[in-house]
């Protein structure tokens, strides 16, 4: 290995140490309540060290949420080869049922994209092109999958010819996550209140999305 590769190696290893150290931080504090201090101290490196990488506490945020994106993908991903869905109505309940299983093993990372989806980091100018082109790209292709899914189901009959792919695509997003943030926030609320397991919230919810685009 040359020196320049090596350089390269252990800037990307200071980077993802540092990416590390902001996760604990701010899934144990808060990203509110999280500073760069906090960061810096957690990751045992300068303050400066970190602003070499890092031009932001919101750039590091779109980081830590591309890592969460990335697991969600490969979640998908694995879940597709090894249950492989006939219809267009069973892909999108297989692909509904990996986000509910996401948000229940990776809850931090989850809930780091449930801020990011009713925020607008979006427009800080602090967050640079490449780390924003990158979060939008994985999530793309997540709604990608959806398309292709409503796509199929026109073509075998099973979903309403006249809907408009990408609207009904990002409105299911829409309303899937809403559920998903719903039940996490109101778990205790809708057992002992309304006696119901937020699973079964979940469950009834998807039916209901899924009779308004059936043909």
């Amino acid at each position: 290995m040359g020196s320049n590769e090596r350089k390269e190696k252990e800037k990307e290893i200071r980077k993802n140490d540092i990416i590390s150290a902001a996760e604990r931080i701010f899934f144990t504090k808060g990203y509110n309540y999280a500073t760069m201090d906090d960061v810096a101290r957690e990751a045992e490196y300068s303050k400066r060290t970190v602003y070499v990488y890092f031009d932001s506490k919101e750039q590091i945020y779109f980081e830590i949420m591309i890592r969460g994106y990335r697991l969600l993908m490969e979640m998908l991903k694995a879940n597709m080869k090894k249950d492989k869905a006939h219809t267009a109505i069973e892909e999108l309940s297989q692909m509904a049922s990996t986000l509910y299983q996401f948000s229940n093993d990776y809850s931090e990372y989850f809930r780091a994209i449930m801020e990011y989806e009713n925020s607008e980091l979006d427009f800080q100018k602090s967050i640079p092109d490449h780390s924003k082109e990158e979060c939008y790209a994985l999530g793309e292709k997540i709604l990608g999958y959806l398309m292709d899914a409503l796509k199929k189901g026109i073509a075998e009959g099973s979903v309403r010819s006249d809907l408009n792919i990408k609207n009904t695509a990002l409105t299911l997003w829409a309303c899937i996550i809403g559920v998903f943030n719903t039940t996490k926030k109101k778990k205790y609320y809708i057992e002992n209140y309304h006696g119901i397991k937020p699973e079964d919230l979940v469950s009834e919810a998807f039916n209901l999305m899924i009779r308004s685009i059936q043909n």
